[in-house]
């Protein structure tokens, strides 16, 4: 019998990845995508994809999307009591496992596993420790194709917000950038792939959101609209 297994899913390329993984194992039962949204702007956390794409992506897949929304600005305690409620739902939906597509950051995989310490659930990391390179090699070799929706202004020139990774976008990335992104250089937005019953249909828009930085009050964070082609 299969393990029942909810994937916490951003919609970028590490999460998509760590499911193909997950989903090629043959050895677990996928129940449903858990991503949290802004609400006060329907859009992914961090990534700053609209609600609408993220729907589209979950049709795609054909996996049900579980939303857990938080406030602007949430924080850690209200986020904890949220994200607290969410996990009783899976345990009560028969969830045994949680997967994270985390690779490298210590602090991050550390957190999720305290988070999960006194639950049944336990807590899963297909891709975890593997050489970043080596990953983003296999995600555009298994044939998927991913958009960078925001960078980092400290880490990465803007010029890199909305475009396509792929071999030209990997050689002009500077050699201190991760290539998958892990320090939180760039995040993405995946549009097709193995795994996709159909390729989701968007266009960028030209003009980068830019949002400061809290502690500065400096431009940091541009972000590529993606506007879905209904």
């Amino acid at each position: 019998m299969k393990k029942k297994i909810a994937i916490s899913f951003s919609g970028g390329k590490d999460s998509i990845l760590a499911l193909n993984r997950i989903i090629a194992s043959n050895e677990w039962d996928v129940c449903c995508l858990v991503t949290t949204i802004t609400e006060d702007n329907e859009r992914t956390t961090m990534h700053g994809v609209r609600e609408a794409l993220l729907d589209e992506q979950a049709s795609a897949l054909n996996i049900p999307l579980q939303k857990v929304y938080i406030p602007k600005n949430c924080s850690n305690d209200t986020y904890e009591k949220i994200m607290s409620r969410m996990i009783q739902e899976l345990i009560m939906d028969d969830v045994t496992h949680m997967m994270f597509g985390d690779i490298r950051l210590e602090d991050i995989r550390k957190y999720r596993e305290t988070m999960l310490k006194d639950t049944t659930i336990q807590p899963v990391f297909p891709i975890w420790g593997e050489d970043t390179r080596r990953l983003i090699n296999e995600f555009l070799n298994e044939g998927y194709q991913t958009i960078v929706t925001c960078t980092d202004g400290q880490q990465l020139d803007s010029a890199f917000t909305g475009r396509v990774i792929n071999r030209s976008f990997l050689n002009d990335l500077p050699s201190h950038v991760d290539p998958c992104g892990e320090n939180g250089e760039f995040h993405t937005f995946v549009f097709d792939g193995p795994l996709f019953k159909h390729k989701i249909r968007f266009r960028p828009d030209e003009t980068l959101t830019v949002q400061k930085d809290l502690f500065s009050g400096r431009d940091r964070f541009y972000y590529a609209d993606l506007v879905p082609c209904i």
